[in-house]
């Protein structure tokens, strides 16, 4: 058995072994785990019952890991994106109108849309047409985005009415616990001990639970436990529904290129990551979820070694098991994870450094990005900025024949939804 794992993943051409591999997807799944709780709970505000959700969430998560982990042989995690989840309950389903299952129908759809751009010659059209500097501040935006999430669940920062963030009150215990675990997980990381992000999970964990910082489990009755096959078609010939099956499927394709661009170690695992992401998000309209993505904390597993399909296989089967363990995943606190995510943030920032900051016309789209996914909290809206003002500015100095055509036509469709969502 070792033997076919270690040929099937290619594991010694990747310079790495079954026990990195296995340490990198549990972090993984150990980082991502969140997503087990929290998207139900969106999604619930779209009229999904929570349960059903929940197993939703874990389904797909399950297939969807195992399927790019074989296929792609990618150390990415797929399951349902923050963001996205959001998009599908207040804009989709609230905004537009839709029930939320035709809003599933909708997920389907957009899904199949995004099949058809990564199966065929448009996937290769996109990935050549994204300038360099864009991909490498997709990947830095991304870093600060984890990092802010990060300092948010560890109290570091936190809103305010006058200045939208501030200084969070580092006299609180679950602050004072994220900011020694924040130490401990430094050194463990900077020391490179192996599975230092696990160990430090698991002693800020028991700390937390024995000064009694543990977060309240969630009560999960089991009313419409599956809502398998719950999406609805029969709006097709409606203008609602084809708009947010189009809408959706813009930010999939835009939002998975970007994160595949700035996760990969291996940018040849690029085309069958993107075809798995596409798959997997047919597979949320019908398991009843909104759509997966392939998530910004996959880098977690890849920072801990994870080069092959095996740490997704692996984070796959975690998946499985945490139908049974969904209260101790819940006792997991916020600030055993913090710290992982504000590390991660900062070996995503290094990507700076191969953006061309000499040359204005490449180094403020990119800025843009940067700066954009963190203050609107969304990886596409950040995405949108960067992509909208790029022809601009080129346009500007004289320098058009130099964007790609399909820069300008992606430009426009960032536009246009902007320009529905806010003026329509």
């Amino acid at each position: 058995m070792k033997q076919l794992i270690e040929n099937w993943f290619r594991l010694a051409d990747h310079g790495t072994t079954i026990q990195k591999e296995l340490i990198a997807g549990i972090t993984s799944f150990f980082t991502i785990s969140y997503i087990i709780i929290v998207n139900p709970l969106i999604l619930a505000d779209a009229g999904i019952p929570y349960y059903g959700a929940l197993m939703a969430t874990i389904l797909v998560s399950i297939i969807s890991c195992i399927f790019i982990g074989i296929y792609g042989n990618a150390p990415i995690i797929l399951s349902p994106g923050m963001g996205v989840n959001a998009f599908f309950t207040y804009t989709i389903v609230q905004g537009m109108g839709l029930t939320w299952q035709e809003g599933l129908g909708a997920v389907m759809m957009a899904g199949v849309l995004f099949c058809i751009a990564a199966f065929t010659p448009i996937k290769s059209l996109l990935s050549r047409s994204v300038p360099e500097s864009l991909k490498h501040g997709i990947t830095v935006g991304i870093g600060l985005f984890l990092a802010f999430i990060g300092l948010q669940k560890a109290g570091i920062v936190e809103k305010s009415p006058d200045t939208f963030v501030k200084l969070g009150d580092l006299s609180e215990p679950s602050t004072l616990l994220a900011l020694a675990g924040f130490l401990i997980c430094l050194t463990l990381f900077v020391k490179k001990v192996k599975g230092g992000f696990i160990l430090s999970v698991i002693f800020i964990t028991l700390v937390a639970h024995f000064f009694d910082l543990t977060p309240v489990p969630k009560e999960t009755s089991q009313e419409s436990a599956l809502i398998l096959f719950s999406s609805d078609l029969s709006g097709w010939m409606e203008t609602e529904f084809w708009i947010a099956s189009f809408s959706l499927a813009l930010i999939l394709i835009v939002e998975n290129m970007g994160l595949l661009h700035g996760m990969l170690p291996d940018t040849s695992k690029f085309d069958r990551s993107f075809q798995s992401s596409a798959f997997s998000s047919v597979l949320s309209g019908f398991f009843g979820t909104s759509p997966t993505i392939s998530t910004a904390e996959s880098a977690s597993g890849i920072a801990e070694g994870g080069r092959t399909g095996l740490t997704a296989v692996i984070a796959g089967l975690l998946f499985i098991l945490s139908i049974f363990t969904i209260p101790v995943l819940t006792g997991i606190p916020d600030a055993a994870i913090a710290p992982i995510l504000i590390i991660i943030g900062g070996v995503m920032m290094q990507s700076i450094r191969h953006i061309p900051l000499d040359d204005f016309t490449e180094s403020f789209p990119a800025f843009m990005i940067i700066a954009l996914i963190p203050l609107t909290y969304s990886i596409v809206d950040g995405l949108a900025f960067g992509f909208i003002v790029y022809p601009i500015i080129k346009m500007a100095v004289g320098q058009f024949k130099q964007v790609p055509r399909t820069m300008y036509v992606m430009a426009s469709l960032f536009i246009l939804n902007f320009v529905f969502h806010f003026y329509m």
